[in-house]
């Protein structure tokens, strides 16, 4: 049996490691280097370009995932990338294909389905998580104008979470435990969405960031 080689870039060391150990345990799969941002990803695939898939995080700081995932296509073309993220978001999928990404899957993905993602990645399929997949029928049908650009509101990525975690109707203690924080840290988050996006509850707040194309 072929053994499929995978590189993962992704600033989140718990999601990291996460997954590096998931998929380390399963035949059939070797990580073969993993990165914490895109240039390093891009440094590390100059020493050793010998990776079938890049599993690689939207959201990073300093060159992000679209950005590397372009960069990665122009000069590693065989590569193929399946883009991790917690966001079905229009604009970023929009992105994610225009720039060459295979497919894309949420991070809360079961360990079964992300296999069978890279099963069908490596046999030349396009493997999407659902929701993702739905959006991107949506932009077939209404493509996506680059030139209305989303807004965030200044909001932080653990906000955006948040955000995400709220709309998919958590309470407030799910979500402390999905994201190892407090309850206190949620409610404190919470405060502070509620206070960018001009809102007064959680209804509002999933509705304006609905609107806005954040979640």
């Amino acid at each position: 049996m072929n053994v499929i080689r995978l590189a993962i870039a992704d600033d989140n060391t718990f999601a990291l490691k996460t997954i590096v150990n998931k998929l380390n345990t399963l035949p059939g799969f070797k990580v073969k280097t993993t990165a914490f941002d895109g240039a390093e990803l891009l440094q590390h695939l100059d020493s050793d370009p010998v990776i079938d898939i890049v599993l690689m995080d939207i959201q990073m700081p300093g060159l992000d995932g679209i950005e590397t995932t372009r960069q990665l296509k122009r000069k590693y073309p065989q590569i193929k990338v399946i883009m991790l993220t917690t966001f079905d978001d229009d604009e970023k999928i929009f992105q994610s294909i225009m720039a060459g990404a295979s497919g894309y899957l949420l991070k809360d993905e079961s360990e079964d389905k992300t296999v069978d993602a890279l099963q069908q990645t490596m046999n030349g399929g396009a493997a999407m998580s659902p929701s993702i997949a739905l959006k991107a029928l949506n932009l077939i049908r209404n493509p996506y104008a680059p030139g209305k650009e989303s807004t965030d509101f200044g909001l932080t990525k653990r906000e955006i979470e948040l955000l995400e975690q709220l709309k998919a109707g958590l309470s407030y203690e799910q979500i402390a435990s999905n994201l190892f924080i407090t309850l206190g840290t949620v409610q404190k988050h919470i405060g502070n969405i509620y206070r960018k996006l001009q809102v007064n509850n959680k209804v509002e707040a999933i509705q304006k960031a609905t609107g806005g194309r954040i979640v």
